[in-house]
C-alpha cells in the first residue's frame, strides 16, 4: 500500500522539461519528491529553484512513482539502469508515448507504466494577465489540457497518474484518457510530423512572400490574423461561420499545390511506427 504523501524519484530533475516538473512538484504537500540529476547545466537549474539532487539508491527503490524526464533516445539506457530498481507495485511514468511504443522500457510484469503528455496552452485560451498570456509552453501559469494513458497495471494507478500529471503540467483545465496508440498518433504523427510540417512550411510562405517585397510587418500582422480567423472557422469557435466561395476556390488551389494525394498515411499504425522508431 502506498502512503498518503507518496515517494517520488523524479529522474533527469535539472533537464529541459525536468526542471519544470521539479519547481511545481518542490512545494506540493502531496508528495515527497527526491531529484536525480547527473548533467551540470542540470544540476545549475536546480540550484536555480532551490532542489537537490540525490542518490538513486536512496530514492528508486523506496519511491511509489519514478517519473522519467529524459530525452526519447535515452529512455532505453536509463529505464535498464533503475527499472530493476524499482520496487513491486511502484509506478513508472513517461512524459512521451515515443519510447513505451518503441518497445524500449524495460520489462517488468509487477510495476505499472502510466504515460502523459500536455497539451499546451490552445491557441483559443483567454488568459487574464501577462504572464499566464505569454506562457505558450504551459506548466507556469497558463492554462492548458493533458491527454494519460495507463500503459500497463492496475486501474486504480491510472488516477494516481492523472493526479502527477495534473500537478507538473498545471494548472490543467482538462484531461482526456487515451490509450498509449492513440497519443502516438497524437504526438508525435499529429502534433509534430503533421502540425510541425504543416507550420515550418507556413513560416516559409512567410518568407517567400517578404521574398518578392512586401514589407515584413505587412506580412506577419496579415498572416497572424488570418491564421487566427481561419482556425476558429474550421474548428467551431465562431458558430455559422464560413470560408467565403472565393476563399473556399484558394483553398482548392492551394491544397492541389502544396500536398500529395497519400498524406494522409501518416496517421496510419505503420507510418506511426516508423516515425518513432527515427525519433527514438
Amino acid at each position: 500500500m502506498m502512503s498518503n504523501k507518496i515517494k517520488i524519484a523524479l529522474v533527469g530533475a535539472g533537464g529541459k522539461m525536468g526542471y519544470r516538473l521539479s519547481n511545481n512538484l518542490k512545494d506540493h504537500p502531496d508528495y515527497e519528491t527526491s531529484y536525480l540529476e547527473i548533467s551540470e547545466a542540470g544540476l545549475k537549474r536546480m540550484e536555480e529553484i532551490g532542489v537537490k539532487p540525490t542518490d538513486p539508491k536512496a530514492s528508486i527503490p523506496h519511491a511509489d512513482v519514478v517519473i522519467y524526464a529524459v530525452p526519447d533516445v535515452a529512455i532505453g539506457k536509463i529505464t535498464a539502469q533503475y527499472v530493476p530498481d524499482m520496487k513491486a507495485g511502484a509506478i513508472g511514468m513517461f512524459l512521451d508515448p515515443a519510447a513505451p511504443l518503441a518497445g524500449h522500457l524495460a520489462q517488468r510484469e509487477d510495476i505499472s507504466y502510466f504515460a502523459s503528455h500536455p497539451c499546451h496552452p490552445s491557441v483559443f485560451n483567454w488568459e487574464p494577465d501577462e504572464k499566464s498570456h505569454y506562457d505558450y509552453f504551459g506548466g507556469i501559469a497558463a492554462r492548458q489540457s493533458i491527454v494519460c494513458a495507463l500503459i500497463q497495471g492496475p486501474r486504480e494507478h491510472y488516477s494516481i497518474g492523472e493526479a502527477i500529471a495534473k500537478v507538473i503540467y498545471g494548472p490543467v483545465t482538462k484531461s482526456i484518457e487515451v490509450t498509449i496508440e492513440q497519443m502516438g498518433i497524437l504526438e508525435p504523427a499529429l502534433s509534430e510530423t503533421f502540425c510541425g510540417a504543416l507550420i515550418t512550411v507556413l513560416k516559409e510562405g512567410a518568407d517567400a512572400a517578404i521574398a518578392q517585397g512586401v514589407p515584413k510587418e505587412a506580412v506577419f500582422e496579415f498572416l497572424m490574423g488570418h491564421v487566427n480567423i481561419e482556425l476558429a472557422l474550421l474548428f467551431d469557435q465562431l458558430p455559422g461561420g464560413r470560408f467565403s466561395d472565393a476563399a473556399i476556390k484558394a483553398i482548392e488551389i492551394g491544397k492541389e499545390k502544396i500536398f500529395k494525394d497519400n498524406w494522409r498515411e501518416i496517421f496510419e499504425p505503420e507510418s506511426v511506427k516508423a516515425q518513432i522508431k527515427a525519433i527514438t
